[in-house]
């Protein structure tokens, strides 16, 4: 565990990855290399129904700071970013611009400490938006809030607060998020039964709709090189995933998604093939 706190983006960040990442719909295909200069160059191609896109991907790193280029095919954009860190002790600093939007500009600080951190950031030019978090705690548990603020209409877009607390084999968080409308809570826990994998229960509500969403998922490693994982809410909705390293960060993913109240209707699969030669 780190020195401090987590950000408050870090909330439930455990739990939500078992529960969301790698599971995808589409067909991807990535193939990454490193230059001999030190340039780290990734390509995608990826097919969701009967539309396809692309994008290409440029990482330089230089002492402490990184530069990221990003071509989306998609959007017609290029999205570059530059991260330094330490230019003051302990702080991270991320500029970002996407092209031809000259709008579209953000600068972001973050500030770590021994009982809290902070996090600042402003974006756009003509009627800047300002966002703000921060927490305060231990490693251990924290509590923290972050805010939206749109100073065209001098009105804040979003407010949040969340509790989260960490273990070395569990972890916990809770979140009332979309100005008090919602409420987010979820526990992690991993178990030496799954060879390193967890279990985790999520449940949130939404209080204007009186909806209620409860998620459950699991996920198992088969051996050092296979990851199985699985999830489902009530609504019926069923996800699985089994993801394998080939060699040294190359993975071979395949996903898939059922309506389990409607067998009739046909599943959904995911293939992403990532390549580094």
């Amino acid at each position: 565990m780190s020195k401090g706190p987590s950000f408050f983006s870090e909330f439930g960040k455990k739990a939500k990855d078992v529960l969301t990442k790698d599971y995808s719909p589409d067909q991807r295909f990535t193939i990454s290399s490193t230059n001999a200069t030190g340039v780290a160059l990734s390509s995608t191609v990826g097919k969701n129904g009967g539309l396809s896109s692309g994008n290409v991907t440029a990482q330089y790193k230089h002492k402490n700071a990184v530069l990221d280029v990003k071509i989306d095919t998609e959007s017609n954009q290029i999205l570059t970013t530059i991260t330094i860190t330490d230019i003051l002790p302990s702080t991270k600093t991320v500029a970002s611009l996407k092209l031809p939007d000259y709008d579209s500009g953000k600068l972001e600080t973050q500030y770590s400490h021994e009982h809290a951190t902070f996090s600042t950031a402003i974006s756009g030019k003509t009627f800047p938006v300002i966002d703000f978090s921060a927490t305060i705690g231990t490693p251990s548990i924290a509590f923290g809030a972050e805010s939206s603020y749109q100073t065209e209409t001098r009105t804040f877009m979003r407010y949040n607060a969340g509790v989260s607390m960490t273990k070395p084999n569990s972890s916990a968080s809770v979140i009332l998020a979309d100005k008090g409308d919602s409420l987010k809570a979820s526990y992690l826990h991993h178990l030496d039964e799954l060879n390193g994998g967890a279990v985790v229960g999520e449940i949130s509500r939404k209080f204007s709709t009186n909806e209620n969403t409860l998620t459950v998922g699991c996920s198992y490693l088969v051996d050092p090189h296979t990851l199985v994982k699985a999830k489902l809410n009530n609504h019926g909705n069923l996800a699985t995933l089994l993801q394998h390293e080939l060699k040294a960060k190359s993975y071979l993913t395949i996903s898939g998604t059922f309506d389990t109240k409607a067998l009739q209707r046909t599943p959904k699969f995911g293939l992403a093939l990532s390549l580094k030669p």
